[in-house]
């Protein structure tokens, strides 16, 4: 028989061994500007990105945001859970889409579909 205190724990040690999974997978995430270097390369696969919110705006649990890595910056969507706070440090996981490329500027977003808030 478990004492109390190891079957309430049980939940916490998972979401936090698969929260540090997911951080510590920042050091293999994609750099912003890789992804906006050559679009069509990453369109419409699962990427991984870190780095600080720089605008968010959120209603009703969806929202959009801006990252920045300190190489670029992208926006990321979010369909469950809003956006997270400016300045937030965040890993996402997510599908990137680009939309268009006109001389230097690239319009791509990442469908969000995992988040971790550092």
């Amino acid at each position: 028989m478990k004492p109390p205190l190891f079957r309430g724990l049980a939940p916490w040690l998972l979401l936090s061994l698969a929260a540090l999974l997911l951080l510590s997978g920042c050091k293999g995430a994609t750099p912003i500007k890789t992804l906006l270097d050559d679009p069509s390369h990453f369109d419409g696969q699962t990427v991984q990105i870190a780095g600080s919110v720089t605008q968010a705006i959120g209603i009703l649990g969806t929202g959009e945001y801006q990252l920045d890595d300190g190489t670029g910056r992208i926006y990321v969507v979010s369909k469950e859970g809003g956006a997270p706070r400016e300045g937030a440090k965040v890993a996402v996981k997510g599908v990137f889409h680009a939309a268009f490329t006109v001389g230097t500027e690239t319009a791509a977003v990442v469908v969000e579909s995992e988040r971790v808030t550092r």
